[in-house]
């Protein structure tokens, strides 16, 4: 699996991400990050933004709501196998994290690891949560935050596929950069090994 990681939105290797693509330029927008938010209205907009971006690229982008698919992680599994990638949004850390769980969209995300054709994009939340666990993380987002239709437990595991824990947004113009502060010493303290992002770079893997 080919890996485009930035700190937020695309970042400032736009030409590295397309090049990852083959024949299937085909990628789902999984934007569940934002299902704390109550408006609606702007979340659709949040998500327009992200396709645009993939759009503008020449990929063919549009949204997979992982809720959709809750307790029907066999569906999943047919709907994104028609995808070359996925693009997963920032915003809380513990939804999203909760709406993979509910999915089943960890489980085809760690099937899909040795697939040197499917391509995961992803920026801020949608990369904490490729970490070896999400402790640090809850310095910057609320892990007690429950949309309607999720589950209450809070889940601390991540996905493992990075062996070091991600900081984005790290000395940024970026509302959140205050307490990614916090969250970077939190790594240093707990000899926790990671990298921390400033708005715009991106680990290409």
């Amino acid at each position: 699996m080919k890996l485009y990681l930035s700190s937020f939105r695309i970042g400032n290797r736009s030409e590295k991400l397309v090049e990852m693509f083959g024949n299937n330029k085909k990628i789902a927008v999984i934007a569940n990050a934002m299902d704390y938010l109550d408006d609606l209205v702007e979340r659709k907009q949040r998500v327009q933004q992200s396709i645009a971006e993939l759009t503008d690229l020449n990929l063919d982008a549009e949204e997979v709501d992982l809720r959709e698919f809750f307790n029907k992680s066999n569906l999943l599994s047919g709907t994104l196998n028609k995808y070359g990638g996925v693009r997963v949004r920032g915003g809380n850390l513990f939804v999203l994290r909760r709406a993979m769980r509910q999915s089943g969209f960890d489980d085809f995300i760690l099937g899909k690891i040795n697939d040197d054709n499917f391509v995961y994009g992803g920026y801020s939340a949608g990369v904490c949560v490729l970490t070896p666990d999400l402790h640090g993380a809850e310095l910057v987002d609320d892990p007690s935050i429950i949309p309607d239709g999720y589950e209450k437990e809070i889940i601390w595991e991540g996905l493992k596929i990075l062996d070091y824990y991600f900081a984005p947004h790290y000395r940024s113009d970026h509302p959140e950069s205050p307490l990614v502060e916090k969250q970077v010493e939190y790594y240093k303290i707990n000899g926790m090994p990671y990298r921390a992002l400033h708005d715009g770079e991106v680990i290409i893997g």
